[in-house]
């Protein structure tokens, strides 16, 4: 099987449109902006992936025609939640120091890796706390078993929620596994009732 990649600006070229040229950084900011005021969101600027298929026309100049008729106040609105929020950024930015910044790496590389390392810990204390039960880490034998831990006497396997897409599942039959989903604002578990 052959595989190709065709790049944006091949396909904007074949279209016969001009790719959009912005200063240096910007776009990145922008999606920032505009991923914190969810600025082009379908409540804001419609379901474009919906929108494109009920389209009837031909060209971009008719995409734009029928868009703006249909969303006369969507680009509008989107730029202003945007553009405020780049505002509220501006503000964020100029109060960044290096020592800001050292703090956030230390914070990052030192105290979220340690806790990022330490989770599994976390996961079996908080699940045997509930069900009043001792837990303990793993030693090497047991992990060379596929083992993370136990809650009481029961082996567990502490897994990422992706681990249930893949065909590796069988690989534990036999051990109660528990699946996690790391968060921004921490850890999503699940599992069976032992």
């Amino acid at each position: 099987m052959k595989k190709i990649s065709i790049h944006n600006s091949e396909i904007l070229k074949n279209i016969g449109l001009k790719e959009e040229v912005f200063p240096k950084y910007t776009t990145s900011l922008l999606n920032i902006a505009n991923r914190f005021s969810q600025g082009t969101r379908p409540k804001v600027v419609g379901q474009m992936s919906d929108l494109i298929q009920i389209f009837e026309g031909e060209t971009y100049e008719d995409w734009v025609t029928w868009y703006q008729a249909n969303y006369p106040d969507a680009i509008n609105n989107a730029t202003k939640k945007i553009y405020k929020m780049i505002l509220n950024l501006k503000e964020a930015i100029a109060e960044i120091d290096e020592e800001m910044v050292r703090k956030w790496v230390a914070d990052l590389t030192l105290t979220k890796t340690y806790v990022g390392l330490r989770f599994q810990e976390t996961i079996l204390k908080t699940i045997a706390g509930s069900k009043e039960l001792p837990y303990r880490l793993a030693s090497p034998a047991d992990e060379a078993k596929g083992i993370d831990g136990f809650i009481g006497t029961q082996p567990v396997s502490i897994k990422p929620i992706t681990y249930k897409t893949m065909d590796m599942i069988e690989d534990n039959i036999g051990i109660q596994i528990i699946y996690y989903d790391k968060r921004y604002d921490g850890i999503h578990v699940e599992y069976e009732p032992f």
